[in-house]
């Protein structure tokens, strides 16, 4: 046994800062390593799992040390690239590692409880070698079977009990309860093998007879076996037994008869959870156009200048081919690609196309995904140089960011304008777009960002050198980009040609498109039935008890609910301020919008894409699936259905209230708005026709709707870049929001006010607020915003380190420590 006095520096899943040193226990030194998870005791009651980052000899002076109470791991979970990457996460976004930790691995992988104990199933009884402490602990755990720390402390009556369930479990007396429910579990399923013998035809036909005389039942179940097994052909292939039992129907029994006579042989193999998809086509059958053969010559000389390059094509112009011919150079040369998407929508189509061309090299990594699902691909990424056959392509939305790369080539960000990509509650609040760069960096890779429309920060980064530009401004076989139309709703409302949500001019193409066989996508940025409920005498509206917003009526559950809390109640059948049964449901959703569209047609197919109807792991591939196979002839959905969705039947695209998102208050609301009418309207006429987009609105003639009408991008930019210059918005500055929470508006009005001031001695005028936002209550907090902006030069990281030392001096005083203050670096 090495009997060096070894201590380890370990990460914690908690928002606290830096790193816990603890002592190893003598008989685990040759079991630990750098990025192996431990299970420690962290406070009086509590045990979690820890990943060691440092291993040393040296021990702390200011405090005791404790001991690490097992090793969880036979090999290392994560890799120095991967740390470092948290560790630049923590300091960009002004959170700590720990928080990084918790969003970055597997929930399969932690474990954080209040510690139990139980006994070790290897336990022989023998108690001689006990003292009365531990004699007392074992005593319960015959009666009770599991103890926690705060049993165990009444029982031996005393607070420190650390000591006595240690000694326990190095006499393998006790365990901690975590250590026998280790969360992740390998599948596992029972094969069966034919016996070496009976490779022999002369030994295979004895069998026969044997067999056909006596055991019937036991000859059918072994010619279903050699049937699958393909015996004879050379090569004899193992088969499940499930398959037998199951498909085929045998009695469980009458296999293990041919097991138990040696004829068969039965053993336990892991499989994975995840299937096996083949190859269908090459990369190199795709035939590129000579406008994409030309991108993508451009693409790879960009890549020797910078090693960021944005990607500007128009909708529908066959950037996912140029993707797939650059990770098909990447896995030539052993490397890894990450494949990134806002949603978890867009994984469905995109993930048939790349299996079609790469087979079983692409893992899918997303929330949606079980805890064993989630943890075998990350063990699939972890051992990527052993099994390099397996998920050298990930394709997931941002928190796939995380996973353990060893050899990163190429990062493809896919719609990179999306604010998806940001992470908004809990910390880190990072952008996956800008964090993927800078993973790429520590790599070596290169990074493609891709969009239709930009975002101003990116597009800026390439006018001034930061980035390379490569554009592809025709769609793919020369279709037209799509014909947009504006619908004037105060026009129509005035002529009484509207219908319910629904003007003329988009009822008469959505007619003319059913008619034609042709599919329709309606976009309303709003999910639920109705926006509020009104009373029509005093206008009283139904409001969420926790948070500042009226509740949204559902009419599948026939409830009023806030989107913000999750609280719900019944619709009102009176007024609650007045009693007036006169109630009436103001403005609409994607669930009116369905239900409506039913009414006026009865025979059509609908389907609604939303939070509520995707919710479920496979609820995205079955509408898109139902879609693309033309068994939904109308899809309505929120903005899940403006990005990068292919479908080649689609002829018209409404967009039912552009004033809604031109009329938000933020400085990105005219870029926003954009966006998502050019995106939403490269959904119409993809492959055979031109296609329509309606826009509804009330102000046909804002600048925007003119900018959508004419495609054109570099307008949109020019105005709004000028506007963020002169009004010191990003790219030319960066925003830090600072958001106070308290449940007492009064404490929050005078801690802000306070928290304000200390700011501004040392930012002065870059300090703006405290302000209310627009929501200013949920979930019962209070909120107040500080904005600082701060110049774009090298002074940032010190200017940061200044706001932490603020946060942590308005922390101090004994009067605000309740209230809670939440960093947001560069908000969206």
């Amino acid at each position: 046994m090495n009997r060096t006095t070894l201590f380890v520096d370990v990460i914690l899943p908690l928002p606290v800062p830096g790193l816990f040193t603890y002592r190893v226990p003598y008989e685990l030194n040759d079991s630990v390593a750098c990025w192996k998870r431990v299970v420690i005791q962290f406070g009086k009651k509590k045990i979690y799992t820890a990943i060691i980052v440092n291993i040393h000899e040296i021990p702390p002076k200011n405090y005791a040390v404790k001991y690490i109470l097992s090793v969880l791991d036979t090999n290392p979970i994560m890799n120095q690239l991967q740390y470092k990457f948290w560790q630049w996460i923590a300091e960009y976004y002004m959170c700590e590692p720990g928080e990084v930790m918790n969003v970055a691995i597997p929930t399969a992988f932690k474990l954080a409880s209040e510690s139990k104990i139980v006994l070790n199933p290897g336990f022989d009884g023998d108690v001689e070698e006990l003292n009365e402490k531990e004699y007392l602990v074992v005593d319960a755990l015959d009666i009770q079977k599991k103890l926690t720390l705060t049993e165990v402390e009444n029982i031996i009556e005393q607070k420190k009990v650390i000591p006595v369930i240690k000694g326990l479990i190095e006499k393998n007396i006790v365990l901690v309860e975590e250590e026998l429910k280790e969360r992740y579990k390998p599948k596992k399923e029972t094969f069966l093998q034919l016996s070496e013998e009976y490779h022999d035809e002369n030994k295979m036909q004895e069998l026969f007879n044997r067999l056909e005389k006596r055991a019937f039942k036991q000859l059918e179940v072994l010619m279903a076996f050699i049937s699958l097994s393909n015996f004879g052909s050379g090569k004899i292939r193992d088969v499940k037994q499930a398959y037998l039992t199951k498909q085929q129907k045998f009695s469980p029994g009458v296999i293990k008869s041919l097991v138990d006579k040696g004829v068969l042989l039965s053993f336990s193999k892991t499989i994975s959870r995840l299937g096996s998809f083949d190859q269908t086509a090459l990369p190199e059958d795709i035939e590129l156009s000579n406008d994409q053969s030309e991108t993508l010559d451009q693409i790879k000389s960009s890549f020797s200048k910078k090693n960021v390059v944005l990607l500007h094509g128009v909708t529908s112009s066959g950037k996912t081919e140029l993707y797939i011919k650059l990770i098909k150079e990447n896995l030539e040369q052993g490397k890894q690609v990450l494949y990134l998407l806002p949603e978890i929508a867009l994984t469905t189509q995109i993930i048939n196309r790349l299996r079609k061309y790469f087979g079983n090299q692409v893992g899918v990594y997303h929330s949606r995904y079980n805890e064993n699902e989630r943890v075998e691909i990350w063990n699939n990424v972890l051992n990527n140089k052993i099994n390099k056959s397996k998920y050298q392509i990930i394709l997931g939305p941002r928190s796939a960011l995380y996973l353990p790369y060893s050899d990163l080539g190429l990062v493809i960000v896919d719609e990179e304008h999306d604010y998806s990509y940001k992470q908004f509650s809990p910390a880190p609040r990072y952008n996956a777009r800008d964090a993927a760069i800078y993973l790429a960096g520590k790599h070596n890779a290169n990074v493609l960002l891709g969009s239709a429309t930009p975002s101003i920060e990116s597009y800026y980064n390439t006018k001034n050198g930061k980035y390379e530009l490569v554009e592809l401004n025709k769609r793919f076989g020369d279709i037209q980009l799509p014909e947009i139309l504006v619908a004037d709703i105060k026009k129509e409302t005035r002529q009484k040609t509207m219908k319910s949500h629904f003007s003329s001019l988009l009822l008469d193409h959505v007619s003319e498109a059913l008619k034609n066989k042709e599919q329709v996508i309606l976009f309303q940025n709003r999910r639920g039935f109705s926006l509020r409920i009104e009373c029509d005498t005093c206008n009283w509206m139904p409001e969420c008890k926790n948070c500042d917003v009226t509740l949204i009526y559902h009419k599948h559950n026939n409830q009023l609910k806030c989107h913000y809390c999750g609280y719900s109640r019944r619709v009102p059948e009176r007024c609650d301020s007045c009693g007036s049964t006169h109630l009436h449901m103001k403005g609409f959703g994607t669930e009116k919008v369905e239900d409506e569209l039913q009414i006026l047609y009865p025979d059509a197919r609908i389907r609604r894409m939303d939070l509520d109807t995707t919710r479920s792991k496979n609820a995205y591939q079955s509408i898109i699936n139902d879609f693309e196979e033309q068994r939904i002839e109308i899809l309505v959905g929120t903005q899940m259905v403006t990005k990068g969705l292919d479908f080649d039947n689609v002829s018209i695209v409404g967009i039912l209230n552009a004033d809604n998102m031109l009329s938000y208050p933020d400085f990105r609301s005219y870029e926003r708005s954009f966006q998502l009418m050019a995106q939403v309207s490269g959904r119409a006429g993809r492959k055979k026709k031109r296609g329509k987009v309606i826009i509804q609105s009330y102000n046909p003639y804002h600048s925007a709707i003119r900018d959508v009408i004419e495609h054109n991008y570099k307008s949109m930019y020019s105005s709004q870049i000028l506007e963020r210059r002169n009004f010191k918005y990003p790219p030319f500055y960066r925003l830090i929001n600072l958001s106070l929470k308290h449940k007492d508006p009064r404490l929050l009005n005078e801690a802000s006010r306070e928290f304000a001031i200390m700011l501004r001695e040392i930012l002065g005028k870059r300090v703006l607020g405290p302000e209310y936002p627009l929501i200013s209550r949920i979930k019962n907090l209070y909120i107040k915003n500080v904005l600082i902006k701060l110049e774009r030069d090298e002074k940032l990281k010190d200017q940061k380190e200044n706001i932490l030392k603020t946060i942590d001096r308005f922390k101090g005083e004994s009067s605000y420590k309740s209230v809670r203050v939440i960093i947001d670096v560069d908000p969206i």
